[in-house]
């Protein structure tokens, strides 16, 4: 499988790279120098990480993992998971986090019980914000939708107010899906 990414030498062109093993081997990000970039990069990092594995341990891990390297300013990424009707802290990168949140609290709860993506510039004008990190400025929340049912959430912070739009949203929209379909959701 080929896979092209960003040149390093600021050149808009691509550059295929030799196997996928390249790209998550050497785990070098390109030089990145606007948001659509870095969200075409996290999406294409997030595929080839999850390709050929299916256990979602080890997709939304490295999910995780990749997305909190790809965007500037996010200070936590990562995944809850729907568990006995509510919301159980999954794979993440940043500070420690709230472990269980109710359907219909908070960002994350409002993304599930909306099942839509959650955009707020500002978490503290959102009504029953949740403040796993007091530090926290801003929000973006994705579910992830199997069989039309909510499965979980991708939940990424950052300390800047207004750090997410519709192209980050669009980006995690793809990696939900990515991640719905494929990988075996034994929960």
């Amino acid at each position: 499988m080929l896979l092209s990414v960003f040149k390093t030498d600021g050149d808009a062109g691509t550059e295929p790279l030799k196997e996928r093993g390249d790209l998550i081997g050497e785990n070098q990000q390109p030089n990145i120098k606007t948001r659509e970039e870095a969200c075409r990069w996290a999406v294409m990092r997030v595929r080839a990480l999850i390709a050929d594995e299916r256990d979602w341990v080890v997709n939304t891990a490295n999910a995780a993992a990749a997305i909190f390297e790809s965007w500037k300013e996010v200070s936590w990424a990562g995944f809850y998971l729907m568990k006995q009707g509510e919301l159980v802290l999954g794979p993440f990168q940043g500070k420690p986090a709230c472990r269980r949140i109710q359907v219909g609290k908070g960002v994350c709860g409002t993304a599930v019980s909306e099942r839509r993506t959650q955009i707020v510039p500002d978490v503290h004008q959102f009504p029953g914000h949740i403040a796993c990190d007091g530090g926290s400025n801003s929000e973006i929340v994705v579910p992830m939708m199997r069989d039309g049912e909510v499965i979980g959430v991708i939940d990424l912070d950052s300390y800047s107010f207004n750090r997410f739009d519709e192209r980050e949203g669009q980006a995690l929209e793809q990696i939900a899906q990515m991640l719905a379909q494929d990988c075996d959701w034994n929960l």
